[in-house]
């Protein structure tokens, strides 16, 4: 019998996407985190998963979080707070290590502090592997194809909606206002504001107003393995409002599987010279869509079919335009030009 996957933040928005997709799979779950109640809530959705409570500031209870198992699956945010502390459980229970922050601050620190000590213990630690950082990656690693390097590779999502998780907006308030943005070959932190411009989505948004030097792990994973001086990353204005907005409320499910109403699309170009090069996805919930990502990247490591060890990021570690295919039947919509 295959080992069980420890889910890290089970008990979240994200994370019962990521348990109930463990188990739509078959494969056994450990739910794991603070709140014993909330996790038997979950518990109770998916019978054949066992709870192991952990804390952060306790590294034994996460030593026996991951005892015995395949992999751990981090769920739980503000991942400043947690993704140290379970990498370091991952690397001394010898285990694969994935997260789905949208933080490009902790998918920086995370190349930057463990990329040797996971590549010398043989073992994938794959940060960002979700809506933000790991599905841009992968769309620019297929973009990109045969080039070895592009002058500029630009992402721009749109969403109609954006109804934020507190996970979501407890990150945001910790930003406090500072942003990543990656340019002239170096990744830089800024805080005046955002420039405002105009991009061309295909259908169905069309052309919208867009902010620019958008802060998410994007712009960490692309430049940690496409050789590019430049990563531009855009959002346009509804979603942005949204989460700005405090009476704004979270996600409300619409189907059976709990996902939200919200539609999104992830536009990706990459220029070399006057080429350009192009590939969009397009899906419902930007949290929903995650579980099948990091489950998909998940099997691809455990069943050996992944490209690299240590710190890695999505379009590094797998094939991505196999694992983008794979994802179609999650009603995820990709385009290549």
């Amino acid at each position: 019998m295959d080992r069980p996957v420890t889910v890290f933040g089970a008990a979240g928005h994200t994370g019962r996407f990521v348990v109930s997709e463990l188990c739509r799979r078959g494969r056994m779950p450990i739910l794991s985190g603070r709140d014993s109640e909330k996790l038997g809530a979950v518990g109770h959705a998916c019978p054949v998963s066992v709870i192991r409570v952990a804390l952060i500031e306790d590294p034994a209870s996460l030593d026996r979080a991951l005892a015995n198992v395949a992999a751990v699956v981090n769920c739980a945010g503000p991942f400043l707070d947690t993704a140290e502390a379970v990498i370091d459980a991952a690397l001394r229970a010898g285990i694969p290590y994935l997260d789905v922050t949208a933080e490009a601050a902790v998918a920086a620190a995370t190349f930057e502090r463990f990329a040797d000590r996971a590549r010398a213990a043989g073992i994938p630690v794959v940060p960002a592997m979700a809506f933000f950082g790991g599905l841009g990656d992968l769309l620019a690693t297929v973009a990109m194809d045969d080039w070895q390097a592009a002058d500029e590779i630009c992402i721009a999502f749109a969403l109609d909606r954006w109804n934020p998780t507190r996970g979501t907006r407890l990150t945001g308030e910790r930003r406090g206002g500072r942003r990543h943005v990656f340019t002239n070959g170096r990744l830089e932190v800024r805080s005046e504001p955002p420039p405002i411009g105009q991009w061309d989505f295909p259908a169905p948004f069309g052309r919208q107003e867009v902010v620019g030097e958008l802060s998410t792990a994007d712009c960490v994973t692309i430049s940690r393995h496409l050789r590019t001086p430049e990563v531009r990353a855009y959002m346009n204005l509804r979603p942005i409002a949204d989460l700005r907005d405090p009476a704004t409320p979270g996600p409300t499910a619409v189907d059976e599987r709990g996902r939200s109403a919200q539609i999104f699309l992830v536009d990706v170009v990459v220029r070399r010279g006057s080429e350009a090069r192009r590939a969009t996805a397009r899906g419902q919930d930007i949290y929903a869509i995650t579980a099948p990502l990091v489950v998909e990247a998940l099997e691809r490591i455990l069943d050996g079919r992944v490209k690299a060890v240590g710190a890695v990021a999505a379009g590094e570690a797998f094939d991505a335009r196999d694992l983008l295919e794979a994802l179609a039947s999650e009603g995820l919509s990709v385009r290549i030009d």
